[in-house]
């Protein structure tokens, strides 16, 4: 599975931000083995930056252990405070191929 969440930041708050997500995906791949890549659509609208953290091949029986580590360290960390509206989380798997 791969996990996709995106959320807008205002630029005031974009670099303490960085900060603390960078410092939760380094957690992640340290206690889960789970790499993760924070990515931001160019430019902004109205001060803000859309931004989207991306953690792919998390196995399937730890996909519930990843989503409340991530959860708990991101309650953690003060993220939410930075952040403008909700996270949006996207699920996305493999295609199997037809047989």
């Amino acid at each position: 599975m791969d996990l996709y969440i995106y959320y807008r930041v205002g630029t005031a708050q974009a670099s303490s931000l960085f900060g603390k997500i960078k410092g939760v995906q380094a957690m992640l791949q340290a206690r889960l083995g789970i790499a993760g890549a924070l990515k931001r659509r160019p430019g902004e609208q109205d001060g803000l930056q859309t931004w989207m953290e991306i953690y792919p091949d998390i196995p399937p029986a730890q996909a519930d252990a990843f989503s409340r580590t991530l959860a708990q360290a991101l309650a953690d960390c003060g993220a939410a405070d930075l952040i403008s509206g909700e996270r949006h989380v996207e699920q996305f798997e493999d295609v199997a191929p037809c047989a």
